[in-house]
């Protein structure tokens, strides 16, 4: 299995039968030896509102994160509530960013976070220099770029409660590590590629509930060939 940004802690788990709670949360060792509770864990589908997180990315979550179970996400994590946050920058500020969703793996499996968040331009602000020096350009929406830390995907959305009627919002979405850039352990490709399909899910999400004509552009399947 692929994975990066893995660290490994050993876990002290004392099971006891028929304990539905342990079933659930389970225990983890602290760094002092001693037991630390662990939170309920969850399928990728059901992270960040239930609706987001696609079969094909949640693939691509195990092939970054190197598991396939994760802490729940927090309430304010879900696409309709980042829409809403969207569309008030756009009404009332015209450019900003924000959080979609952070993506935590068990206290017992401690990769780095994921940061998937929205970038709110009056203009299609990520440029092509900006991706050939780091990113592998895709072909979707107006601009998309990979890497084996990051992906994002740009798109523009023609929707009907837009305060500037004829003038589309210009999104970004990205997937992102939080911390800084290691070399990637494993397939730098399957690392690539898994990316490019979170940032395409994610922003094939914020296009629908945005309502944008033709889903902004953007094609139901990720199209991971480089451009």
């Amino acid at each position: 299995m692929v994975t990066i940004l893995m660290k490994t802690r050993g876990v002290l788990c004392t099971a006891v039968a028929g304990s539905l709670a342990l079933a659930v949360t389970g225990c983890a060792g602290g760094d002092d030896g001693s037991e630390v509770e662990q939170e309920p864990t969850v399928s990728a589908e059901r992270l960040c509102g239930g609706t987001a997180v696609s079969p094909a990315a949640a693939e691509a979550l195990e092939v970054i994160m190197g598991v396939d179970q994760f802490e729940a996400s927090a309430k304010e994590y879900t696409i309709p509530l980042a829409v809403e946050a969207l569309r008030l920058k756009g009404k009332t500020e015209g450019t900003g960013t924000e959080d979609i969703c952070r993506i935590y793996t068990p206290i017992d499996a401690l990769t780095e976070p994921l940061r998937v968040r929205w970038w709110l331009s009056d203009s299609t602000a990520t440029k092509d220099d900006d991706v050939a020096s780091k990113f592998t350009a895709l072909p979707m929406g107006n601009l998309a770029g990979t890497s084996t830390d990051e992906a994002f995907v740009a798109f523009d959305c023609h929707d009907n409660n837009s305060p500037l009627t004829s003038v589309p919002y210009h999104i970004d979405i990205f997937v992102e590590t939080t911390d800084l850039p290691v070399e990637p352990e494993g397939d730098p490709q399957a690392l690539e590629d898994a990316f490019a399909t979170l940032a395409h899910t994610f922003a094939v999400a914020i296009s629908k509930e945005l309502r944008c004509t033709d889903n902004g552009g953007l094609k139901a399947q990720p199209s991971l060939t480089p451009a």
